[in-house]
């Protein structure tokens, strides 16, 4: 089920479960997940976009193999907060994909997370071919750190 209020999907989750966040490109999907505590977003892989099926295939392969319980996508608003066709993509995305998994699917404003990952990438003296395997992933986990920081203060507010 999508949520699109972060509060309503925070409290549709399985207690002890990860979650996995998504960073969708038109060519790569990038990957990463939690452990089951949801204390850090860690890259996990970036998926060669073929068609929706063979995608959702993968992601699902994720799902079952790391006890996800819930599903955050990355939404690339402009930066003025506006959406525009990337983020009817991404919605469209979660559309299909809720058809798919009983898993609450949750948004996140994306904005910068691409950039925060390649200056943390530059940071750490990564090659420029290293930078483009691993960009999509590392910005995943940038997603999923937020929601992650999101819903610990949620917690504790």
């Amino acid at each position: 089920m999508i949520h699109d209020e972060f509060e309503d999907f925070a409290g549709a989750l399985p207690p002890m479960s990860a979650l996995m966040g998504l960073d969708l490109g038109t060519k790569t999907i990038g990957v990463a997940v939690t452990d089951s505590f949801r204390s850090v977003a860690t890259p996990l892989e970036t998926v060669k976009r073929k068609k929706f099926t063979l995608d959702a295939q993968r992601l699902q392969e994720i799902i079952t193999g790391r006890s996800i319980g819930g599903i955050v996508l990355g939404l690339p608003r402009n930066m003025d907060g506006s959406e525009g066709a990337r983020c009817q993509s991404t919605r469209a995305f979660a559309r299909n994909l809720s058809r798919l998994t009983e898993l609450p699917i949750s948004f996140w404003d994306e904005r910068l997370s691409t950039v925060a990952a390649e200056k943390a990438l530059l940071e750490a003296d990564t090659t420029r071919k290293r930078r483009a395997e691993v960009i999509d992933h590392v910005a995943a986990s940038y997603i999923l750190q937020g929601a992650l920081d999101r819903m610990r203060h949620l917690n504790n507010g």
